[in-house]
């Protein structure tokens, strides 16, 4: 495992921009963000692969959230843009240091380490 540290959430109005980092303390595989809300199972929202910088996004946020990594130090980043209420959420970094090829990269079993947790809220 790594510990992950997170920050850069905050209160934004609809419309607005926020950037989100995560800093591992050690290599990894993948690092990806997932969000929870209220009642419902975390939600992959995007994926970074450390070989290569392959990406992958919920179709929600396509288009509107990027993510993008650092080597050193191993940091990811998630700038969200044209945020929406809808956004609204605690958002976790997750990171994986293997990979399981029969398991999607939404599904949270895929990563060994989880960040404490930022909250964003878009709100008027």
């Amino acid at each position: 495992q790594v510990q992950l540290v997170e920050s850069g959430g905050g209160v934004v109005q609809p419309g607005g921009s926020l950037r989100l980092s995560c800093k591992a303390s050690g290599g990894t595989y993948a690092m990806g963000w997932f969000r929870h809300f209220p009642g419902k199972e975390r939600e992959g929202v995007a994926i970074i692969f450390t070989s290569g910088g392959s990406t992958y996004y919920a179709d929600s946020v396509k288009g509107r959230f990027t993510i993008s990594r650092e080597n050193f130090p191993n940091t990811v980043y998630l700038e969200m843009n044209s945020l929406k209420p809808e956004d609204t959420a605690m958002y976790y970094c997750a990171a994986a240091q293997g990979w399981r090829v029969d398991r999607s990269w939404r599904q949270t079993g895929q990563y060994n380490s989880w960040g404490q947790g930022t909250q964003v809220t878009v709100s008027s």
